[in-house]
C-alpha cells in the first residue's frame, strides 16, 4: 500500500495543472493517468482538440512554470473576436480596449498537457502513474483506497478531474443535472493559402454557429454546429467533398485552403449537484460541462485549479486539516455559482439564436448593434471572458 496526501485521478489539463498547483503545499501527490500524452515534433500535424486559453488562464500556467514550455511548442495569439448574424450587425472584440496585447491564445491540449507533465516531473512530491488501470475506489475511515492490477494506493483526499464521465463522480454517489443540446459540433483542421490573422469569428445559423479559430502558422480550426444528423453526414464525406460543403455554407473569409482532418461530438450540458465530500472533491468537466460555443470550457476547469489549489495551500500552510469538508467546501462555494451562470449565458446565447421567428432575429440583430456602440458594455464582457 502507497501512502499519498492526495491522489488526482485524471492528468489531463486540469488534473495535472492541480497537481502542479499543489506541489507548493508540501503535500505528497500522485497523478493517476491510463495513457501518456504523446511527446510533441514540431512537424507532427495539428491536433483536433484546441481550446481558447483566457490571460486568467495563462496566468494560472505561468504561476506553475508551463506557459513557457506551451509558446515554444504551438500556440496562436489573437487580438480579436468578431461575432454576427447579419452583415449589418457584427460585434467586434478587441483586446487593446482593455490595454492587452491580445484577447487569449489558441492552444492544442496536448500542448497545454504536456507542458504540465514536464513540470510534474521536476517535483519530487508528484507521481505520475500512467499505464494502469483503476479497479476499485473504496473508502477508508481517514480517505479512501485504490486498486490497480497489483498495487494499492491509499489518501487522504482524492480528487476527480477524469472528465464528463468520471468515475471519482460515479463512485461518490454525485448526481449530475444534464441534457444534451440539440446540436452537434465538427471539429475541421484546415491549411490556409494565407496565415492566420489575429481574429477568431463565428456567425450564427439557425441550426447553429460556424467558427474559425486561428492556429499557428497557416493552419486554422473550423468548428461547424449543425443537427446531429446533419453532422453524421459530414463526418461520412471525403475531405474533398467536406470541403466543397465548407466553400458553401461557411463565410467567405477564408481564402483557399486544403482540409486536413475531421472530428465531430455531441453537445452536452452537465453539472454536479456537488463538487465536495467527505475527502473527496470533482474539478473540470467531472464537475461540468458547458456548451463551448464561447471557448470556455477549459477555462473555467482552470479557475477550479486556482479556488481549489489556494484553499489547500493556505490551509496546509498554517497546518491545518486541508482535506476536511469545510475547507473543501470553500472551493465548491466559490466556484460552484459561477460555473453555473457561464452554463446558463450560454444556454441563453443557444436558445437566442437557434429561435427563427422574425422577431426574435430583429430583437438579437438589435442587440448586437447596440452591444458594438457600447464601449462599456464590451469592455464588461471581455473583462469576464479574460478572466480579470
Amino acid at each position: 500500500m502507497q501512502h499519498y496526501d492526495i491522489v488526482i485521478v485524471g492528468g489531463g489539463m486540469v488534473g495535472s495543472a492541480l497537481a502542479c498547483a499543489l506541489n507548493q503545499s508540501g503535500l505528497s501527490i500522485a497523478v493517476i493517468e491510463k495513457t501518456a500524452p504523446q511527446p510533441f515534433e514540431p512537424l507532427q500535424p495539428l491536433d483536433l482538440r484546441v481550446s481558447a486559453i483566457s490571460a486568467a488562464s495563462a496566468s494560472l500556467l505561468k504561476d506553475v512554470d508551463a506557459w513557457s514550455s506551451i509558446l515554444a511548442m504551438r500556440s496562436c495569439p489573437y487580438r480579436y473576436l468578431e461575432t454576427w448574424e447579419d452583415h449589418q450587425s457584427n460585434l467586434l472584440f478587441d483586446s487593446q480596449e482593455m490595454g492587452h496585447q491580445q484577447l487569449g491564445h489558441i492552444v492544442e491540449n496536448r500542448m497545454i498537457q504536456l507542458a504540465l507533465w514536464q513540470q510534474m516531473e521536476k517535483y519530487s512530491s508528484i507521481d505520475v502513474i500512467s499505464g494502469l488501470a483503476i479497479t476499485k475506489i473504496s473508502r477508508s475511515q481517514d480517505g479512501y483506497q485504490l486498486a490497480m492490477n497489483e498495487s494499492e494506493l491509499h489518501c487522504k483526499l482524492l480528487v476527480g478531474a477524469d472528465g464528463a464521465n468520471s468515475i471519482v463522480r460515479q463512485t461518490a454517489n454525485i448526481g449530475v443535472t444534464s441534457w444534451d443540446y440539440a446540436q452537434h459540433a465538427m471539429l475541421i483542421n484546415i491549411s490556409t493559402e494565407q496565415a492566420q490573422q489575429d481574429i477568431t469569428w463565428q456567425q450564427f445559423f439557425p441550426t447553429g454557429p460556424r467558427a474559425l479559430l486561428p492556429l499557428a502558422g497557416n493552419n486554422a480550426s473550423l468548428v461547424w454546429y449543425d443537427s446531429p444528423a446533419r453532422i453524421k453526414a459530414l463526418s461520412q464525406m471525403p475531405l474533398s467533398q467536406l470541403k466543397d460543403e465548407i466553400i458553401e455554407h461557411f463565410p467567405n473569409r477564408i481564402g483557399e485552403f486544403t482540409v486536413d482532418n475531421a472530428g465531430a461530438f455531441p453537445l452536452t450540458r452537465r453539472h454536479a449537484q456537488c463538487y465536495v465530500k467527505e475527502h473527496l472533491c470533482i474539478v473540470g468537466d467531472a464537475a461540468h460541462t458547458i456548451n463551448p460555443l464561447a471557448g470556455q470550457g477549459v477555462n473555467l476547469g482552470f479557475k477550479d485549479v486556482a479556488a481549489l489549489a489556494k484553499v489547500i495551500n493556505d490551509t496546509a500552510s498554517q497546518g491545518g486539516a486541508w482535506w476536511q469538508l469545510d475547507v473543501l467546501e470553500r472551493y465548491e462555494n466559490q466556484r460552484r455559482r459561477d460555473n453555473l451562470l457561464m452554463q446558463s449565458a450560454m444556454d441563453v446565447f443557444y436558445l437566442t439564436f437557434s429561435n427563427e421567428s422574425s422577431p426574435f432575429k430583429l430583437l438579437r440583430n438589435t442587440a448586437l448593434k447596440v452591444a458594438q456602440q457600447s464601449s462599456w458594455g464590451k469592455k464588461q464582457v471581455m473583462k469576464y471572458a479574460m478572466g480579470l
